[in-house]
Parts: structure tokens; sequence; C-alpha cells
């Protein structure tokens, strides 16, 4: 059971309390990036990151991320991480009564503020919006509208540092699978492959970045193809 506590910030002679807010933590380069902006913004409270975990994998949706690694994240971030599970052959109402059951609990611990690493696919926005409406906590977009070019600088010139995890084959080739996200790699993307994945192209797993206390050291494990993906087990290692 995570414990949520609000902490006071004085500005200005004033007593201000900033927003407690959760984080979607997808263990992602955009949702990294989406950490590092709110931790520098004065009116947000982070309490916490939440990940979606498939059941039948055991893992992280979409980016295969494994449970070890999210937790080794988490520590690096000095977050607490809660673990949303789907059953397997999880139904459109499954999920949404899943996620609608999370959101509830969250209501009742006081956070007022859920927050997403989206660019711009008005689609998924607008679904998450639906998702909060009436609940009381209100949507963050933290990355919402920025330049691809000036954020792929930014987040490469800060030191973030990530491997793809997940290639859909239908777009790129499967050697990509376990490569570090670069600018050599994404100069290699077809015109028609947005650079940070933003449509299921890639899926990424961050290791170090200003986010993180501390550089999670990783082995890359073997590479498996699975329902027109191909993924690459990002493996940490150490203590």
């Amino acid at each position: 059971m995570v414990v949520f506590a609000a902490v006071p910030l004085m500005l200005k002679g004033k007593k201000c309390t900033r927003k407690k807010t959760l984080l979607s933590w997808s263990s992602g380069k955009d949702s990294a990036w989406a950490l590092h902006l709110l931790q520098q913004d004065p009116a947000i409270e982070l309490v916490g990151l939440f990940t979606l975990i498939e059941q039948k994998h055991n893992r992280a949706s979409m980016h295969d991320t494994s449970i070890d690694m999210l937790h080794r994240q988490a520590d690096a971030a000095g977050l607490p991480l809660e673990l949303v599970v789907l059953p397997d052959e999880c139904s459109n109402e499954q999920y949404d009564a899943i996620i609608q059951a999370y959101i509830a609990t969250a209501a009742r611990n006081q956070i007022e503020c859920m927050a997403f690493g989206d660019l711009f696919v008005n689609e998924i926005r607008q679904y998450r919006e639906r998702q909060l409406q009436g609940s009381g906590i209100s949507p963050l977009f933290p990355l919402w509208g920025m330049c691809t070019q000036y954020l792929v600088e930014a987040m490469l010139s800060a030191g973030l540092h990530a491997h793809i995890s997940s290639v859909d084959l239908n777009k790129l080739p499967a050697q990509l699978a376990g490569q570090r996200w670069s600018k050599d790699v994404i100069a290699g993307f077809p015109h028609d492959c947005h650079p940070c994945g933003e449509n299921g192209e890639i899926h990424t797993v961050v290791v170090a970045g200003p986010m993180f206390k501390k550089t999670i050291p990783v082995n890359i494990g073997a590479v498996i193809e699975r329902d027109g993906f191909a993924y690459a087990d990002i493996i940490p290692i150490g203590v």
C-alpha cells in the first residue's frame, strides 16, 4: 500500500499546496522526460508512478519491460511504484473497469492530477480525459504539442539513455531491438516513422537521465518475435 502525503510549498510568503500527482510510467523515454519536467514544476508534488502490466507475460504493456526493471527505475527516480495488472485476453470493458477502479482508489488517496507522456495523438489524449472525467483528478500532458526535433535534441543532450525494447515489424526491422535510441538510429528510420515512436513504431526502456538519481546498468538479453513485434529483454544487472 502506497501512502501519500502532501508537502506544503512556501512561495512569496504564502502557503501554497502543490498538487499531488501520479505519473503513468511506461518505462520509456517519453514518460521519463515527462517525469523530468514534472520534477522541475513547483506546482507539482510527484507522489508515485503507476504501470500497466500484462498478466500473460508479467511485463509492462507494449514496452515488454520486466517488473524487476520497473522497480529499479522507480528506485532510481526515488518514487513508489504501483502495478495495475491486466488479465489475459483483456476486453475493452475489463480494461475500462480496471482503470476506473484504480482512478477511484487514487481519488480516495487525494490524488489531484495524473500525468501522461503523450505527444500528439488526440484519440489517446481524449480517451485519458474521458477516463478521468468526474473523478476530481485532472489529466496533465507535459510533452503535449512539443516540436519533435526539439524534444529529441533535449532528451539526448540532457543525457537520456534508452534502449529500444519493442519494434513494430510492419514498420521497422527486428535488428533495432536492443539498440540504444540515438540520433544515428533515428536517422535510419523511414520518413513515415516518428523519431519518438509516437505511432507505435518503437518502445523504449530508460536506464539513465536527469530524472534518475543513478544509472541502471543493463545487459541486452534475447530478442524474440511475437505477434508482429520484436522484443529485446533489457535486463538490469548488479544490486
